[in-house]
């Protein structure tokens, strides 16, 4: 909470200093936490039912929320692709949890299913990126039922957050070898990595303050608008570097270190929090290279993700391993 409160005030000093817009990163971390309590209160009564809940509801908004579509007409010039990857690898975050908090073998089967329709469906929809991530975080959560000690397993998933970042900052900055620039460029195309260079420029010339919460591509604005509609570098990183400088990111970072720190914590199974991890990792990475974070669905699925992998259930069906094993 105390990391949540910081940054929604620094968001209303750098507004201030600014003439900004915090309202976007209030509204985040208000669904943030309002996502998370509800997570802890349901994941608490209901271990297995609230999050096979939530994974019907996830890939049910990824369907039919024509906001959130991956088809021809967002995808100009970079579309909302990114929201509806996030929904699928939070509907199979969460169906994957579900399968291992019930004891009932046969319940387990079709919770997987459930989570392998979720995968299916990314390919239908033509969310290649939702199809590939929900893949991994699926075969992540299957592999991780043997683990005993998840220390090791969340300082990994730690250290790939911190390689897809570092990568997009690098790629941004033109460090990268010139072979693998071009590679990463076709694939993530070359408006968005536009973006993302305007965006650490602003941030290189404001790295104290930034520019002020939503001023990037603001008409009139320290970056025209001329390659993206929305307004946005489409790069949750970049764009707290830009608009509210570094000690933004630090604190970003920060509340995503202490995600991992409480499934460390956590009473819930090792194969619960590990797969959790797992998921938003998936969305950190999603986020760095997209516009994820701007969908009020995903940040509230985010917050109800991480509160039922922490929550202490009340009612148990045997001895749960003590926390961080």
């Amino acid at each position: 909470m105390i990391l949540l409160g910081a940054c929604a005030g620094w968001s209303l000093i750098t507004a201030a200093i600014h003439d900004g817009r915090p309202e976007g990163v209030l509204l985040a971390v208000l669904a943030l936490t309002a996502g998370h309590a509800v997570g802890r209160v349901s994941g608490a009564l209901l271990p297995v039912a609230a999050p096979c809940a939530g994974a019907a509801a996830g890939l049910a908004l990824a369907v039919a929320l024509p906001g959130l579509s991956a088809g021809p007409r967002y995808a100009a010039p970079l579309g909302h692709a990114g929201g509806t990857a996030a929904l699928l690898v939070l509907a199979t975050g969460a169906a994957c949890c579900a399968a291992w908090a019930t004891p009932v073998p046969e319940l387990r089967l079709v919770l997987r299913a459930l989570a392998t329709g979720v995968v299916l469906t990314g390919a239908v929809l033509g969310s290649m990126a939702g199809c590939v991530v929900s893949t991994a975080v699926l075969l992540w959560s299957l592999a991780v039922g043997r683990v005993s000690r998840r220390a090791g397993c969340l300082l990994g998933l730690a250290v790939v957050a911190a390689l897809v970042a570092g990568t997009v900052w690098a790629l941004a900055g033109d460090v990268l070898p010139g072979g693998l620039a071009r590679v990463l460029e076709g694939r993530l195309t070359a408006p968005r990595v536009a973006l993302w260079q305007d965006a650490l420029r602003l941030a290189g010339r404001n790295g104290g303050l930034g520019v002020g919460p939503g001023r990037f591509g603001e008409p009139g604005g320290p970056v025209p608008q001329t390659l993206s509609t929305d307004g946005k570098p489409h790069s949750a990183v970049l764009q707290l570097a830009a608009e509210q400088g570094l000690i933004g990111v630090f604190l970003c970072v920060a509340a995503f270190c202490w995600v991992l720190y409480t499934l460390w914590r956590s009473p819930r199974s090792t194969p619960v929090a590990l797969t959790a991890g797992a998921a938003l990792t998936a969305l950190a990475a999603l986020a760095t290279v997209s516009n994820a974070l701007s969908f009020t669905a995903v940040t509230v699925g985010a917050g109800l993700l991480a509160g039922w992998a922490t929550a202490r259930p009340w009612a148990r069906d045997g001895v749960e391993p003590r926390p961080g094993t």
